[in-house]
């Protein structure tokens, strides 16, 4: 059982490695953001994620844009919103 933990750690950093890779096949962003693959075919069917199709066959996907994909629509915390606030009734004076 103990082997098993350890060769589950090497692929999991095996895996982080790819992650590094400017550019991405469909295994590695599945493994560099945990969807199925199945998800992000139909991330990719409905137009949802930025994906490239040379060829026509094999998909690939650029790291920078998955990157500011997957942070769209983030949520402000409770500091942010407080700071906005104060911001903008200080412009107001």
């Amino acid at each position: 059982m103990e082997n098993e933990t350890i060769i589950q750690k090497l692929n999991r950093i095996e895996r982080f490695i790819f992650g590094l890779k400017e550019i991405l096949n469909v295994e590695e962003l599945s493994d560099y953001t945990g969807f199925t693959k199945s998800y992000i075919y139909k991330l990719v069917h409905t137009s949802q994620i930025p994906s490239s199709k040379p060829g026509g066959k094999v998909l690939f996907f650029e790291r920078k844009k998955i990157d500011l994909w997957l942070l769209q629509n983030s949520s402000k915390s409770n500091s942010e919103i407080t700071e906005e606030a104060s911001l903008y009734v200080r412009s107001k004076k």
